[in-house]
């Protein structure tokens, strides 16, 4: 039987703003998951999970930032800041691919 897919987690992900990255940052933002948690060994199943709350939660805002209540557009700010600075830390460049 095959081993079930797990994510890596947040802090070992490959650079920190791939596409489950941002599902756990987004998770922090709306408090979904506590910031202890970077999702470290969960299942692709329970990703999917948080990702359709998260979903569900940005409809209300239009999926921009900018819509935010000023305390969430302010900590969606320095979430992705951290992810951003950590990512450019592990060589990720805003300008390549997501294939690289």
């Amino acid at each position: 039987m095959n081993k079930p897919m797990t994510y890596a987690g947040f802090y070992h992900d490959k650079h920190g703003v791939t596409m489950l990255a941002r599902v756990v940052l987004d998770g922090w933002l709306f408090g979904f998951i506590p910031e202890t948690e970077d999702c470290a060994g969960w299942q692709l199943g329970q990703m999917q999970v948080l990702t359709d709350k998260i979903e569900a939660e940005w409809d209300k805002y239009g999926n921009l930032p900018s819509r935010l209540p000023i305390e969430l557009r302010e900590r969606h700010e320095v979430l992705y800041k951290m992810a951003v600075a950590r990512a450019r830390e592990k060589g990720w460049d805003p300008e390549l691919g997501e294939d690289e």
